[in-house]
């Protein structure tokens, strides 16, 4: 019988020693996928190449507009966003506006976009990024991975050409969140999550993808006193305050204008999680995978062999990990097995809030 694979720990270091990190973005934004991005947004070592915008929480086009409006008011105006894939390989799209809101964006009316989507498509964009700087560009993937298995098939050197990748998706010994056994961006699109992983089979343990599965993302569980920690360190004139006892549906009155949007971002989120008897909480999934590809989370991995299942009516979008190579099948992924919620909460109050601080003080300062 075989035995336990590889385990790693990656540790994270201090503010002051962080590399400088190139990421290729691609999201479904998203609640989640919006902190994500603004967290991205509030490292100052982190350069965003492109974002991506795939069809997932709502369609293509709602995601790219909620990309182009959150760089902007994050300060990154000039990052490329590109939409690919309209829908996934081979089944229809569904979209979750029970847990994200019409837009994606819960509660948050986000300011118009200035700025348009990018005339490439979102694969060729990836494809020509990944081959003029071979090496140095990371992939974080938050959505289904439709637009990055077309990109396989476009340049099948992706995993060689990239520096690394990082995939938000799955759930192994754990329920699924869409259905008992799928999490939600396997689910939608199992075909491409199939196809992703069987790219990364043989390849050498430093290049496989780091998954980010529920059970370990489900951690990361944000609370309202988290808001109002932020909205604390951003400097906000009144304490921000989503409390499970006011009206649902509150809006956020926060004198900084980013902590405003992600209030009501996360009091709809909020909302849903308690309406399926979870508590009055957020599961900030894509944050997670953002700072373990940004470099800022302590986090270990187990080598694993994935496989999606595509076939089977009740169990389409279903994971399963093979830790102990009992298959006889070369490993494709690293799946997070440990992480650490309060330093990850600390970091994203930190990060996010000083941001928040000092595009007030931007604004401040060139109001006559």
């Amino acid at each position: 019988m075989s035995g336990e694979r590889s385990i790693n720990e990656k540790q994270a270091p201090a503010a002051a020693q962080r590399e400088s990190v190139s990421l290729l973005v691609d999201c479904d934004t998203g609640i989640d996928d919006a902190l994500a991005l603004a967290y991205l947004c509030s490292q100052p070592q982190v350069e965003l190449v492109a974002v991506s915008s795939t069809p997932g929480n709502v369609a293509a086009e709602q995601v790219a507009c909620n990309n182009l409006s959150l760089l902007e008011l994050c300060g990154r105006p000039h990052v490329p966003v590109a939409i690919g894939a309209r829908s996934p390989l081979r089944i229809p799209l569904t979209t979750t506006p029970e847990t994200h809101g019409p837009q994606g964006v819960g509660y948050a009316e986000l300011p118009e976009p200035r700025g348009e989507v990018h005339e490439v498509d979102a694969v060729e964009l990836w494809v020509e990024a990944a081959r003029s700087r071979p090496g140095e560009l990371t992939a974080l993937l938050t959505a289904p991975l439709t637009n990055f298995a077309l990109a396989l098939r476009a340049e099948p050197r992706l995993p060689e050409l990239l520096r690394g990748v990082v995939i938000m998706g799955g759930s192994y010994f754990y329920q699924g969140n869409t259905t008992p056994t799928a999490e939600w961006n396997t689910h939608v699109d199992p075909h491409a999550a199939a196809e992703v992983f069987a790219a990364f089979s043989k390849l050498p343990e430093e290049r496989l993808p780091v998954v980010c599965a529920l059970e370990t993302t489900e951690r990361i569980e944000l609370a309202p006193e988290h808001v109002a920690a932020l909205a604390a360190e951003a400097g906000c004139a009144e304490p921000e305050l989503v409390l499970p006892e006011q009206l649902e549906g509150r809006r956020s009155t926060a004198s900084n204008e980013l902590v405003r949007h992600v209030s009501d971002m996360l009091r709809f989120y909020f909302e849903f999680h308690r309406h399926h008897n979870q508590g009055y909480v957020a599961h900030i999934h894509d944050y997670f995978a953002a700072s373990v590809a940004a470099g800022t989370a302590r986090y270990s991995t187990r080598t694993a062999t994935v496989h999606v299942e595509t076939a089977a009516p009740r169990l389409i979008g279903t994971t399963v990990a093979d830790f102990r190579g009992l298959w006889g099948e070369p490993p494709n992924a690293r799946i997070v097995s440990e992480n650490h919620p309060r330093e990850a909460f600390a970091e994203l109050v930190s990060s996010l809030g000083g941001l928040a601080r000092r595009l007030s003080d931007a604004a401040g300062r060139e109001r006559p």
